[in-house]
């Protein structure tokens, strides 16, 4: 007996070494059948050229050299699959929070994390998204109806203000100011004008910073990100602390800012005031960050066409024709825009106003015979259809009619907002944004771009690279 114990103890220690050894344990990368693709430098991985290089060509040169579908690489510090084509995107969009969620690149950890977190979240919970798109008043289109007036009142007042009475006008200065404004007084209720000026500085510095190697010395992109960063949240805690006292004293507001301080979660308890703060940056950031890119090169696009321009003309006079005078555009109004929203549409075809986003895997996940092991990140991307001769013929030719109606644009391949249950929250505000300031720019001026060879810098998010002077030509009625 005294033998046998130690033999069963020392046979089951042997079972259960088995056991986790070779059923429980985690599978090595050589054990799985891994996408086709290189990690590159042992550190870096390929980051630099997927930061600093062109993004069509760090995609197209690999989906030609591995796989059409799908290849690895090493990004970020992650290895990362990239899944390709309408297929891709479908799949992604179709398996969110079923087989992906979404991940935040460490550089945005870092510009998110505020003093009030033990730790950074990569993590991108959709419970605030969520809880602001169903609050009333906020992101349903339906609800956006009553700030169109406000907008279109903006944007008259921006172009009488900043470009009236100017031979020359850098466009991306113009435009970054009037979405800051916008998207200041949409979601945090600001209109001082000074105040929304810094945080245009702030909110074009943290942007560009989003997606970057995150090395906090002076002289980097996150460096002036985490500058940025830090602005914005010390001006919303601010603005918190403002509107607490108004509240106090019995002044409604309307605002998303307004409505995530005064309302709770299900146990009752409000958010504090850092999370608030680091929330609400979100939502502020990508309300400035998209319309002001698309608007941009929608500006450089038609400038660069005057056939182009003289439909939208013709379309948006015909607009203004059947109102009253000085009447402020209406919902129906942005409906009948089709042209100007198939040419918005096209310039966004040919320079998105963001290339991609990333998942990350929540369990192994098999895809076009290959595994994408659990953890690994997932970049989704624009760059494998917007420009795919086979969805787009002639892809590098400006053509709107693309999407007149009766033609077929396949599902999941021109997606400059993202698709499924992680669609841009904003989608139809960056739109209104877009056609309301169409609207009013092309009834005063017509233009071109100064420089038409002007470089296009930044590879995430793209910039011209000396701010897209343009000459006016105020337009005689």
């Amino acid at each position: 007996m005294e033998f046998f114990l130690p033999l069963s103890l020392t046979i089951a220690i042997i079972i259960l070494t088995f056991t986790f050894t070779f059923i429980y344990r985690p599978k090595s990368r050589a054990e799985y059948n891994l996408p086709p693709g290189t990690f590159g430098w042992t550190f870096i991985g390929e980051t630099l050229e997927f930061l600093y290089g062109d993004p069509n060509k760090f995609v197209n040169d690999r989906m030609t050299r591995y796989h059409p579908a799908i290849f690895k690489t090493k990004i970020l510090g992650e290895p990362t699959v990239v899944l390709c084509g309408s297929s891709g995107n479908k799949f992604l969009s179709s398996n969110e929070e079923k087989l992906f969620t979404g991940w935040r690149p460490h550089s945005m950890q870092k510009l998110f994390r505020s003093s009030y977190q033990k730790a950074a979240s990569a993590a991108m919970p959709r419970e605030v998204e969520v809880q602001v798109f169903r609050a009333p008043g906020f992101l349903r289109p339906e609800a956006l109806v009553r700030y169109i007036e406000k907008m279109d009142i903006n944007a008259q007042h921006h172009l009488d203000s900043y470009w009236k009475g100017k031979e020359i006008v850098e466009v991306y200065p113009m435009i970054k100011l009037l979405t800051a404004s916008l998207a200041s007084q949409f979601y945090l209720g600001l209109q001082d004008i000074v105040r929304v000026s810094k945080l245009s500085e702030m909110m074009e510095g943290m942007s560009l910073g989003l997606h970057s190697m995150p090395l906090n010395f002076p002289g980097t992109v996150f460096y002036r990100a985490k500058k940025g960063a830090e602005g914005i949240r010390k001006e919303i805690e601010l603005l918190i602390k403002e509107k607490k006292a108004a509240t106090a004293k019995g002044i409604k507001m309307n605002d998303i800012l307004s409505f995530m301080i005064a309302n709770t979660d299900p146990a009752g308890r409000f958010m504090p005031e850092g999370e608030i703060a680091d929330k609400v940056m979100g939502l502020l950031v990508a309300g400035f960050s998209t319309p002001t890119t698309a608007i941009t090169f929608l500006m450089k696009c038609i400038g660069e066409r005057p056939e182009v321009y003289h439909k939208i003309l013709a379309e948006q006079l015909e607009i203004e024709g059947s109102k009253k005078p000085d009447e402020a555009l209406q919902w129906d109004d942005l409906q009948k825009m089709k042209y100007s929203w198939n040419v918005a549409l096209e310039t966004m075809r040919l320079i998105p106003p963001f290339q991609g986003t990333f998942r990350e895997a929540l369990t192994d996940i098999n895809y076009e015979g290959y595994t994408i092991p659990k953890g690994w990140k997932i970049y989704w991307t624009v760059s494998t259809t917007n420009k795919n001769p086979k969805h787009f013929p002639d892809p590098e030719k400006f053509d709107p009619t693309r999407f007149d109606e009766g033609n077929s644009i396949p599902p999941y391949t021109n997606v400059p907002f993202g698709g499924g249950p992680r669609i841009c929250p904003g989608k139809e505000y960056a739109r209104i944004v877009m056609l309301v300031f169409l609207h009013n720019v092309v009834k005063r001026f017509r233009w071109e771009p100064f420089n038409p060879d002007e470089r296009i810098l930044g590879s995430m998010i793209p910039v011209p690279a000396q701010g897209l002077p343009v000459r006016l030509h105020p337009r005689v009625a």
